[in-house]
């Protein structure tokens, strides 16, 4: 009887076991301005996840490690409504994402830090972020700081000879942080801003703001996503004749820009994205597992978002279990090191090292991930120009 019984227990326990999971949540973007670039961005957070259970699960009884997803639509309301949801419903461990700068930095201070949940943003750049840690240790980013990109963006328009220019801006967190950054540091470098206006997102038209753009110059740095307005004024100012080169960053880079304004309208537009040294062997393996999974492995924020995804996984295992209050020192000894490299895809072998107490060190897809103080980290960025039909990167920093 007593047999019987105990084998019951074992029983109980392996099925406790094999249904036990840990769940990281997930607010991207999947509606709002930007779907297009989000997309093979959603397709890289979960091949991570798919590595991970893969290759023997979470923990020595391999608990399932589950993306829980949201839709925090490149919006702080939503995105704070979304992870509200994750964090007090689904109870997630922690959260990777969001996408967009003003969704990041809303949910951040309404929902995760109060809560003590430890937040890994894909792609959120704006230099705002930088100073949300104020010591909590709880926000942390994949994506290097517009305060970097702006910069080289101001760097590469006086290297083409691009001597004056006129600056339009969206009226939200990302666009506005990256144009002043943008601004003073191509002043700086010698160049002169005719005009520098906000522009208010999904108007139907900017034929007016173009016109008083333009009146100065034939050059137009555009900050904005290109859903909610870029596409219209590049539109506006093509139909009009106010500018005949355009320039900006991120949030223009899309495939969706070239199908509507024409890769014959954009001989004269470009747009720096972050990227990746595609030189290293920690970008070689993870296109090696993007290749044969159909996920386009140099897409803007791609490398950063399966970056993310598996950080959070190395954490969980490093930690130990789900503890939200672990989280955040166990992100920055797999990232920071010093251990054993861990590259890309290679869930099986951290395993096994984290297991017999040794230390790794995770450089990820998108290059080094060591975080500093603040939760940030150094990257690479890239020229966008149009090339046979497709934008073609080059890097530049």
């Amino acid at each position: 009887m007593k047999k019987i019984i105990l084998t019951g227990i074992a029983s109980a326990a392996l099925a406790v076991s094999a249904s036990a999971e840990v769940k990281v949540g997930n607010p991207m973007a999947v509606t709002g301005p930007i779907p297009d670039l989000v997309a093979p961005m959603l397709l890289a957070v979960d091949l991570a996840e798919k590595h991970v259970n893969e290759q023997g699960g979470l923990f020595a009884d391999g608990q399932k490690y589950t993306i829980v997803r949201a839709d925090s639509g490149c919006d702080p309301t939503a995105a704070v409504d979304a992870v509200t949801k994750l964090v007090n419903v689904e109870q997630v461990s922690a959260i990777i994402g969001p996408v967009c700068s003003g969704a990041t930095i809303a949910q951040a201070q309404s929902v995760t830090m109060p809560a003590g949940v430890v937040t890994l943003s894909v792609s959120a750049s704006s230099p705002a972020i930088s100073s949300l840690e104020s010591g909590t240790d709880l926000v942390f980013r994949t994506a290097a700081s517009d305060a970097f990109q702006g910069k080289a963006l101001a760097e590469l328009a006086i290297a083409n000879g691009i001597m004056d220019l006129a600056i339009s801006y969206a009226n939200d967190d990302y666009n506005a942080a990256i144009a002043a950054v943008f601004a003073s540091n191509y002043e700086i470098l010698g160049g002169t801003i005719t005009a520098n206006e906000a522009h208010e997102p999904d108007k139907s038209s900017y034929r007016s703001e173009v016109a008083t753009l333009g009146a100065d110059t034939n050059n137009l740095a555009l900050f904005a996503y290109y859903g909610s307005s870029g596409i219209t004024i590049l539109r506006n100012s093509l139909e009009t004749g106010a500018f005949d080169l355009f320039f900006g960053a991120d949030g223009m880079a899309a495939q969706e820009v070239i199908d509507q304004i024409g890769a014959e309208n954009l001989g004269n537009a470009f747009f720096t994205t972050s990227t990746s040294d595609q030189t290293t062997n920690a970008f070689g393996a993870w296109k090696a597992a993007a290749d044969a999974a159909n996920v386009p492995a140099a897409d803007p924020f791609v490398p950063n978002s399966y970056d993310a995804a598996f950080m959070m996984a190395l954490a969980i295992e490093k930690l130990g279990s789900g503890d939200r209050a672990g989280i955040a020192s166990a992100l920055r000894a797999i990232a920071n090191g010093p251990g054993e490299v861990i590259l890309p895809g290679e869930f099986a072998k951290a395993k096994a090292i984290l297991a017999a107490g040794g230390s790794i060190h995770y450089v990820g897809a998108s290059g080094p991930q060591d975080f500093f103080n603040n939760g940030d980290v150094a990257g690479f960025f890239s020229k966008n120009t149009v090339v046979d039909g497709a934008w073609k990167a080059e890097i530049i920093k």
